[in-house]
């Protein structure tokens, strides 16, 4: 059985260590609504461009050529993380991706995988799935514009150079509190139905917008926009699901580390009172022995005064 100053030192330790997931616990709620926001602020950036994109598809048809490549290729990014004490967010979404994957019937030799964190590449890889290349994770939204720069460049590549016609993004879309679910969005190609649901959309005001520029370069940078608010919103959403990951993780250690610590703290008074009534029962056996002694003393005095002439 644990001494009452062991007990002691555990409890300390649980204390201490209830500390820390308290504060990642407030970390990742503040975390969740700073992604929140960024997600939030992409809105009306969005619907910016698909205002252009309507006024670019007022008079076309059918703006997107046809052209397929001879062996289907498939380029994908699945968002994970880095970072630990995600539960299974990086499980969910390698096995949503894998399973997805799957169902468009091109092989693994044909895919291009980008996998967002070192753990959901080791996922992929452990699935069958060769994984081109790694990117880390943002560690917040300052972050985010700069890797998804990096990944256009690599969408750009993939197209015109390795012919890559599907595009596909597998991310965890945050929901509320600490809930997410796996979603794929497919990016290219462009679905001609949502186009043609641009062209017919009704235009909010009687004056209607002109360009002048060339209608193809003007096309496709509205399509880059549109690419970029994609990927922004892939990884806002991933960051936002990790840290809700988090937090329900958090939440969980915080309620077994109050468990743990009540269970200590009852041993702990258990254990002092015994020590108590042990140093009681102590002094108790020890007065009655010293009474003991006192008392055999006198008896031993009296007998030599009645043997003295």
């Amino acid at each position: 059985m644990l001494t009452a100053e062991a007990l002691k030192r555990r409890i300390q330790s649980a204390q201490d260590l209830l500390g820390v997931v308290k504060t990642m616990k407030a970390l990742a709620a503040v975390s969740i609504r700073q992604y929140q926001r960024a997600v939030e602020s992409l809105g009306e950036y969005n619907r910016t461009v698909e205002m252009g994109l309507q006024v670019l598809l007022k008079d076309r048809r059918d703006p997107l050529s046809s052209s397929v490549s001879r062996v289907p290729r498939l380029g994908a990014i699945v968002f994970g993380t880095d970072q630990g004490l995600c539960g299974q967010l990086n499980n969910v979404i390698v096995q949503h991706a894998l399973e997805e994957m799957d169902k468009t019937g091109i092989p693994k030799e044909n895919r291009i995988v980008i996998a967002i964190g070192v753990k959901t590449a080791d996922l992929l890889e452990d699935g069958g799935q060769r994984v081109f290349e790694t990117l880390a994770t943002p560690g917040s939204t300052a972050g985010i514009t700069p890797m998804v720069q990096d990944i256009t460049l690599f969408l750009e590549t993939w197209r015109f150079r390795n012919l890559v016609e599907n595009m596909s993004l597998y991310y965890n879309e945050y929901l509320t509190g600490a809930n997410y679910r796996p979603r794929t969005l497919k990016l290219l190609p462009i679905d001609k139905e949502w186009l043609a649901g641009l062209r017919k959309r009704k235009w909010a005001s009687r004056t209607l917008p002109m360009f002048t520029m060339d209608w193809e370069p003007l096309f496709r940078a509205m399509i880059r926009e549109y690419l970029f608010v994609s990927l922004y919103q892939a990884f806002a959403n991933s960051l936002a699901s990790e840290n809700a990951s988090r937090l329900a993780a958090m939440q969980n250690a915080e309620k077994n580390i109050e468990e743990r610590l009540e269970e200590l703290n009852v041993q702990f008074h258990r254990q002092r009172q015994m020590t108590i009534t042990e140093e009681l029962l102590d002094i108790v056996s020890g007065f009655e022995a010293m009474k003991a002694v006192k008392v055999g003393d006198g008896s031993v005095a009296s007998r030599k005064g009645g043997t003295r002439p």
